[in-house]
Parts: C-alpha cells; sequence; structure tokens
C-alpha cells in the first residue's frame, strides 16, 4: 500500500544530485522544508524527459515563490541523474534524487514491476507534497497517464488546499 496523505516518510539512504553527488538520508532532507517530490519511471525515458520533468522546470518559480523546493526521483544510478539533470538543464535547487536499488521507492510504496519492458523495479509517476517530512497531498497516475502528477495539476491542487500558505 502507498504512503499516505498524514503519513511521514521513511527515513532511509538516498543519493541526491545537486551538482555533485552526496549521500544523504531522507528524514533529514525532507525536514523543516516544504517539498514536491516528483516521482519517475525512469531518467531518459520519453514522457519523463519531454513533459514531466520540463513542466516542473517550467514551473520552478512558481513552486518558489510558495516556499516550496523541488526534488525528482527515478530508480537510476546517480550517474545517470546527473546527466539527465545536464540535459535537461535543470534549475539550480531542483534535486535529483538517485534511488538505485529502489530503497525509497519500496518504502514509499510506490513502486512497479518494468520487467516486462526490460527496466525491472521503477518508480511509479506521481508527485507527493510534503510539509516537514509529513505527506499532505499524494496524485498518482494510472498505467500510461500523466495528468494528476503534473507540475500545473501539483500547483492547482496545493493552491486549493491552501497548504502552501
Amino acid at each position: 500500500m502507498p504512503i499516505q496523505p498524514g503519513e511521514k516518510l521513511p527515513d532511509v539512504a538516498i543519493r541526491v544530485v545537486d551538482g555533485d553527488v552526496q549521500s544523504r538520508h531522507t528524514g533529514e532532507l525532507f525536514a523543516a522544508r516544504k517539498t514536491v517530490l516528483v516521482g519517475v519511471p525512469g531518467a531518459f525515458t520519453p514522457t519523463c524527459s519531454t513533459l514531466h520533468v520540463p513542466g516542473y522546470i517550467h514551473h520552478a518559480e512558481d513552486f518558489k515563490a510558495r516556499g516550496i523546493d523541488l526534488m525528482c526521483l527515478a530508480v537510476n544510478d546517480a550517474h545517470v541523474m546527473r546527466a539527465w539533470a545536464t540535459s535537461l538543464q535543470t534549475p539550480p535547487g531542483l534535486l535529483m534524487l538517485a534511488d538505485g536499488n529502489a530503497g525509497f521507492t519500496r518504502a514509499l510504496g510506490l513502486e512497479f514491476d518494468g520487467s516486462a519492458f526490460g527496466m525491472g523495479v521503477r518508480a511509479r509517476r506521481f508527485a507527493l507534497y510534503a510539509d516537514d517530512g509529513v505527506v499532505r497531498l499524494l496524485h498518482v497516475e494510472a498505467p500510461g497517464e500523466l495528468r494528476v502528477s503534473t507540475a500545473e495539476a501539483i500547483l492547482a491542487a496545493i493552491d486549493e488546499s491552501g497548504l502552501a500558505s
């Protein structure tokens, strides 16, 4: 079962790409901040690279204006995530989380088996809003869709709920 609003994000080790690569724990990473975490099936995959993450890059200032930090999670290694961030020209401050062994993804309950596509275990496409490490909104896409986890959808949901105030 996926993590639910009101629950604390699990505390696991993860690799963070923000120029360089750092080993961090998610408990510390999400503490004392408002964050949107975008989960994608994989770096360099078509929908993730052309639509999903570019929407967050385009709206990065809109999130910043609301005091919200952005993070992107994929079950890829840190080298791939760094290359992807470079290719996407991610703005400073958009952290790329490399969950190479899917430890955080599994702890969130948001994994899927992409073995039929040669991908192994991957993250489902999702976006969540957390405040001080507690999930306040969670939007998980149906397979093959990109509707509820777009930057525009998450901004609208945050504004409608008054959570960023």
